[in-house]
């Protein structure tokens, strides 16, 4: 099931992020790998995305990362 939340944070040296969902869960860390239709630079904190939650290492991350 997708969800859509925001960009929160960016950290483009890294390549990854957190998006902050629409209904209130904790950030979600993605990886620029995650993203399917945005290049990883042309993302803009504030932007709508829906998203697929999985586990991760360290919890919960957003996989298939679409900008809405």
């Amino acid at each position: 099931m997708r969800e859509q939340g925001t960009i929160h944070r960016i950290v483009a040296d890294r390549g990854f992020g957190f998006i902050r969902p629409a209904v209130g869960q904790t950030d979600l860390f993605f990886h620029r790998t995650a993203l399917e239709d945005q290049s990883f630079e042309g993302l803009r904190i504030g932007d709508t995305v829906t998203y697929e939650v999985a586990p991760g290492a360290k919890g919960p991350r957003a996989e298939a990362v679409r900008t809405a």
